[in-house]
């Protein structure tokens, strides 16, 4: 034990050694398409922090969530794990935090990480602690920070939810049952609504160098970013450049059959005043470049093509990725070192 905890702090203090140097990247999302962006991210900066969403209410989030009254751990989790390093130390502990117990009581499905955070909320009191420290423990390339210190939940808007009144709207509670719902998704709102959000988060991103948003489940786990005002306002206000990524496909249930100009397009309703510099699509995704590029002028960003798409699933390849942002940075950012 006493020789991994030395590995531990030399790689923290070699990391905040060569923050000087780094961009400051600010990760906002939830779920596997957040963890794609940081396993990429990570490769390129060491000064990054992850801002996750917090109305998952499924799993063994929602259980946990609704037994002790605590903020869903499990894309917190998520984004830990995605953010350990490449080594043994980071592979063994990426491993145990996602490790789910399979028994016929009631650990069943429970993760690893989920009990680990929700410990340390109850022993710290403190959510942005208690995080930390499991960031330190992994070693974990970056920060986690939740966007909200206040378990939310997720209210959609759907029309169609009923087939046999294709037209009608309909009322959906839950992120578990808007992610899946069947019909069209139109608008989304948190309850309670305007929810604080975490100062550290706000902080985070007033202070970054490139904000990335997305890609993920885009009513439940992208656009809950822009539906809490201070951390709207702060993405509004920052002085950081802004990147929007897209997904590699639309999600059946909550976003079937959107086109990637769809998915611009309902975010810009939900946050007319927000700008990006750069909206990031994989070549292979994009049907009809013409429309994605005037949908992403509307926002006032330029649309960059890239190959970021894994061969072998459909899901985001973290070095075409990080190839992807690295190049966006170096285009759209300051020539020579980083601040």
């Amino acid at each position: 034990m006493p020789r991994r905890t030395i590995r531990l702090r030399r790689f923290v203090g070699g990391q905040a050694m060569r923050r000087g140097t780094q961009p400051k990247v600010v990760a906002l999302g939830g779920g596997r398409g957040l963890s794609a962006s940081l396993t990429a991210l990570r490769r390129i900066t060491g000064d990054l922090t992850a801002v996750v969403t917090v109305a998952d209410d499924g799993g063994s989030s929602g259980r946990l969530r609704h037994e002790l009254g605590v903020l869903p751990p499990g894309d917190l989790r998520k984004a830990l794990a995605a953010l350990c390093g490449d080594d043994d130390w980071g592979r063994t502990w990426a491993e145990v935090i996602q490790h789910r117990f399979s028994s016929r009581g009631d650990l069943h499905d429970h993760a690893v990480g989920n009990l680990l955070i929700v410990a340390l909320w109850e022993q710290l009191g403190d959510h942005v602690q208690a995080l930390d420290l499991v960031g330190r423990l992994l070693g974990a390339h970056g920060r986690v920070l939740p966007m909200s210190a206040v378990p939310l939940e997720l209210q959609a808007r759907v029309r169609g939810h009923d087939p046999a009144a294709p037209e009608a709207m309909s009322t959906v509670r839950g992120q578990a049952t808007v992610a899946l719902t069947p019909g069209e998704v139109r608008q989304v709102k948190l309850v309670p609504p305007d929810p604080p959000a975490v100062p550290e988060a706000v902080a985070a991103v007033l202070d970054a160098d490139w904000v990335v948003l997305g890609p993920g489940s885009w009513f439940s786990s992208v656009i809950p970013h822009l539906l809490v005002p201070e951390l709207r306002d702060a993405l509004q206000e920052t002085r950081a450049r802004r990147v929007l990524s897209l997904n590699l496909a639309p999600q059946p249930g909550e976003t079937d059959g959107f086109s990637p100009q769809r998915h611009v397009e309902v975010l810009g309703r939900h946050a007319p005043k927000l700008t990006f510099d750069v909206v990031l699509a994989d070549e292979d995704a994009v049907p009809d470049e013409a429309r994605l590029r005037e949908a992403a002028e509307r926002l006032g960003a330029t649309v960059q093509l890239a190959r970021v798409a894994a061969q072998d699933a459909p899901r985001h390849d973290p070095e075409l990725l990080a190839a992807a942002y690295d190049r966006i940075f170096r285009m759209h950012g300051r020539i020579g070192p980083w601040r």
